[in-house]
């Protein structure tokens, strides 16, 4: 009879030893803000391929995504009149603003997005946005006051391009009549423009900035950064739902993305040596195929901490007012939001340079 009152009080003992052990170790996850979500969340992201989209790609193909049990989706749209309202809607969580009076009058007239985390500005001394001078001219174009009276192509009026172009002008003293402003939309048609020598300087962007060198059709005319060094090129856009009716989710897809602009930081700013993991996923992801082409170009500015260029953003939306092309007003204190930035940041940490 002792001996089986022993033995029960043993198992008894047993049992109770595993209840508070899974009670700690419930207690333990949830005391763990990023702790993996307890059922699968689909987080959509509207993504074109673009080399911006780095952190996504890398935080989605390196698995941090998944470690937080999120499931991320890409979709692609022809433009931002149908993106946009796809992202204020909540049927796209996460996307990517390029700075433009249309852009800005969309959420004039009610489009609500928010900026959540930089995806887009130069590196000094390697824009990958940037002018690029013809082949030809390279030994006479030389400093930014040789620019006047010449033509000088853009492919965006009341964009951020140009708004760079405006700020080059500015900076070598030369007002607006002193050249000639070519509109020119598309990217590849400059090359050709600058072969046929119908115009003298691009603002042009990475990876033709690099193969025009390479076929010596252009050479990079000094650098953004001289003259726009904190330009906001584009934006990581978030959905009001997603920050708040799904803050857990937004919280955990925020810190993996931070990750992968980090891996990118790491191996494109910081020269490390990864085994060209990082280069072979940007390639998989984007346009540019060559991972040796990866090497030579001037790549996408990402901030590691998320933070964008605020007082920039502003600043641009000025040049657009100022120029007549915006329509309504916006709240800034509104619009920016990095509160979800600050928040990953206090539970990952700070990268330090």
């Amino acid at each position: 009879m002792k001996k089986r009152i022993i033995l029960f009080l043993s198992i008894g003992f047993i049992l109770l030893l595993v209840a508070c052990n899974k009670s700690t170790n419930t207690e333990t996850n949830s005391e763990d803000p990023l702790a993996p979500l307890p059922e699968k969340a689909k987080v959509v992201i509207a993504e074109d391929g673009s080399a911006s989209g780095a952190g996504f790609y890398i935080a989605k193909d390196k698995g941090y995504f998944e470690k937080y049990n999120i499931e991320v989706e890409f979709a692609t749209f022809g433009n931002s009149d149908e993106m946009l309202p796809a992202v204020a809607s909540g049927e796209v969580d996460v996307a990517g603003g390029i700075s433009s009076a249309s852009f800005f009058n969309s959420i004039a007239q009610g489009i609500d997005v928010r900026f959540i985390a930089d995806k887009g500005h130069n590196n000094v001394g390697s824009s990958y946005f940037t002018f690029v001078v013809r082949e030809d001219l390279q030994d006479t174009i030389v400093n930014y006051e040789d620019i006047k009276g010449k033509k000088i192509a853009v492919s965006t009026e009341n964009a951020v391009d140009h708004y760079i172009y405006n700020e080059m002008l500015k900076h070598a003293g030369i007002s607006t009549d002193e050249v000639e402003f070519v509109l020119m939309s598309d990217f590849g048609n400059m090359m050709a423009a600058m072969g046929n020598k119908q115009i003298d300087l691009a603002l042009q962007i990475e990876p033709l900035i690099t193969q025009g060198e390479n076929q010596s059709i252009h050479q990079r005319f000094l650098d953004a950064t001289d003259y726009a060094p904190e330009a906001q090129i584009a934006m990581v856009l978030g959905s009001p739902k997603f920050l708040t009716e799904r803050r857990d989710v937004a919280l955990r897809f925020m810190a993996a993305y931070l990750q992968g602009v980090r891996d990118y930081h790491d191996v494109f700013i910081k020269g490390i040596d990864d085994d060209g993991e990082v280069i072979s996923i940007m390639a998989n992801h984007t346009a540019l195929k060559d991972t040796e082409l990866w090497k030579e170009v001037g790549v996408t500015g990402l901030n590691p901490n998320g933070h964008i260029f605020e007082e920039d953003v502003e600043k641009q939306y000025q040049f657009y007012k100022d120029n007549g092309a915006i329509v309504g007003e916006l709240d800034f204190d509104q619009i920016i939001d990095m509160s979800l930035v600050e928040e990953a940041i206090e539970i990952i940490g700070t990268y330090e340079e």
